[in-house]
């Protein structure tokens, strides 16, 4: 590996670790009361079938509801409740709910 492309990797690896824990779990926790009806107060379903959020991967939180978001998660069956919780996000609140679900203990 040539030094531009360690460069350009070592930047990539970066930004990447910027994205990942930008969210504010304490603005996700007062964002977070209408995720409890499914997810539960301690972030682990009360509905047969729903994940439990609690200790969960903070990027996978963020992809998921972004693509629930953006209809490229297609909701099939209960997923139809989470695609349109999702529809009134907005990336600050996606990041700051993934920051919270994410530093709870599972």
């Amino acid at each position: 590996m040539n030094k531009a492309n360690l460069a350009t990797l070592t930047l990539g690896i970066a930004l990447s670790s910027v994205a990942i824990g930008a969210g504010d779990p304490v603005a996700g926790e007062a964002k977070a009361a209408v995720c409890t009806a499914c997810h539960g107060a301690d972030g682990k379903a009360v509905i047969p079938g729903y994940p439990n959020l609690a200790g969960q991967n903070e990027l996978y939180l963020i992809n998921s509801i972004k693509a629930y978001r953006s209809g490229d998660r297609k909701p099939v069956g209960n997923g139809a409740v989470m695609a349109g919780q999702a529809a009134a996000l907005s990336d600050a609140d996606i990041e700051n709910l993934a920051a919270y679900y994410a530093a709870m203990a599972n």
